[in-house]
């Protein structure tokens, strides 16, 4: 089946409501690809999303903020860290369009912990570090536990609003994630705002996340598109098992 041409505005979410977060001072990197060359790295049931014939690898720093059940109040501490994550675009059979996580990091062990027993997510614990001044936003995030001990440097300075063109609706408008767990493909949904996007300036750029992703060496060279967004708030809900075509 033929996905939908994306939107801004998320379909309706089905109850329960599992958790809810804010994501902000979203940093989007992306770089086109092949979508032969990243199909393979896709859990079953789904395949490289593609605009123009392209696909696109994205590397993503930003603040998660007060995480916490859909119906309760944020866990404090744990709730609030930082995250990066490398991360593909996906379809289903069904036209569901999502991302899949190739690694995520955060810099909070419990959360690392949580994500990766309860949605099968690849969190690593990482050392992490955010700071704004004026325009400027920098991540830096050197990889604790599991996997290689890798590096990851980007600053960005912010402009003002950004296109709401095709690709950006593309890279930024996916409503859930698909995700490999109990021995299937699952799509887990979720629900926030159109996001304010504004453009980008990338100042630097020393990223070994993408490589250590298998990727390839993508981030030896500027991405093809880089956009940014002050946040929005986002609701999950109840995963859905994905049928295999």
């Amino acid at each position: 089946m033929t996905a939908e041409p994306v939107s801004v505005h998320a379909p309706p979410l089905h109850r329960p409501r599992l958790l809810r977060q804010h994501w902000r001072d979203v940093a989007f990197l992306h770089w086109a690809v092949d979508p032969a060359a990243v199909a393979d790295l896709l859990p079953a049931g789904v395949r490289p999303d593609v605009l123009d014939g392209r696909t696109y690898v994205g590397l993503v720093p930003f603040r998660m903020v007060g995480t916490g059940l859909a119906s309760g109040p944020a866990v404090p501490w744990a709730g609030t860290f930082l995250e990066t994550n490398v991360r593909l675009y996906s379809v289903d059979a069904t036209g569901r369009r999502g991302v899949v996580f190739l690694s995520l990091d955060a810099d909070r062990a419990v959360a690392v912990a949580a994500a990766r027993a309860g949605f099968g997510l690849p969190y690593r614990w990482s050392r992490m570090q955010f700071t704004a001044e004026g325009a400027e936003r920098r991540y830096t995030t050197r990889v604790r536990w599991p996997g290689p001990r890798c590096v990851s440097d980007v600053a960005v300075r912010v402009g003002g609003p950004a296109p709401d063109g095709p690709l950006e609706r593309f890279l930024t408008a996916r409503w859930g994630l698909h995700v490999a767990r109990f021995g299937r493909t699952w799509f887990l949904p979720n629900a926030h705002p159109p996001w304010p996007l504004r453009t980008a300036e990338v100042l630097a750029l020393d990223d070994g996340l993408v490589a250590a992703a298998a990727v390839g060496a993508l981030a030896r060279r500027p991405p093809d598109h880089v956009v940014f967004s002050d946040g929005v708030a986002a609701t999950f809900g109840p995963p859905v098992p994905v049928t295999r075509p």
